[in-house]
């Protein structure tokens, strides 16, 4: 895709976000946006011919640690699109225009209709005692050899079956 078409992209997507397209630059192949509250990045785009992906970068410290999500999906598996790697960029920035996590749109919708449930029971292979079985497990007491490396072992192991026995003799 030649550099135009990139920069055409890149104009249509901002008319869906906060951010514009501040200036491009055809023989860098660079394009920076801005937004308010001063959030400002770069991408550098791949050549034609070239196996090269995206870059974005940021010339601001206080936006460069938000970036490191589009940095991470860039240099994941696959070609990436300039539209996807906008995308990408502008859920990092979220947090610092003001906007919710998208993902906290789709979580609010879904758990709505969700609801609540009792806790299920501990499940004894887990290594977790439910009061009832701590209980019933052996204790400490006159004549009796069983201590806490009882419930030490079926917490390591998961295993409670004759661990009394097991353990005093």
């Amino acid at each position: 895709m030649d550099f135009q078409q990139l920069a055409d992209v890149a104009e249509k997507w901002c008319s869906n976000t906060p951010f514009e397209l501040i200036a491009t630059e055809e023989t860098e192949r660079r394009m920076d946006f801005y937004a308010d509250p001063g959030v400002s990045f770069y991408v550098l785009c791949p050549d034609n011919g070239c196996g090269d992906n995206f870059h974005v970068w940021s010339e601001s410290e206080d936006c460069l640690p938000f970036l490191q999500l589009a940095q991470d999906y860039i240099s994941s598996c696959g070609k990436k699109t300039l539209h996807e790697v906008l995308e990408k960029v502008f859920k990092s920035f979220r947090p610092l225009l003001g906007l919710p996590d998208a993902d906290d749109d789709a979580f609010e919708e879904y758990s709505a209709d969700v609801e609540e449930e009792e806790p299920e029971a501990d499940h004894p292979q887990m290594g977790v005692f439910t009061q009832e079985k701590r209980k019933r497990m052996p204790t400490q007491g006159p004549g009796h050899k069983c201590s806490e490396q009882c419930y030490s072992y079926e917490l390591k192991t998961g295993n409670n079956t004759n661990v009394h026995q097991w353990v005093s003799g």
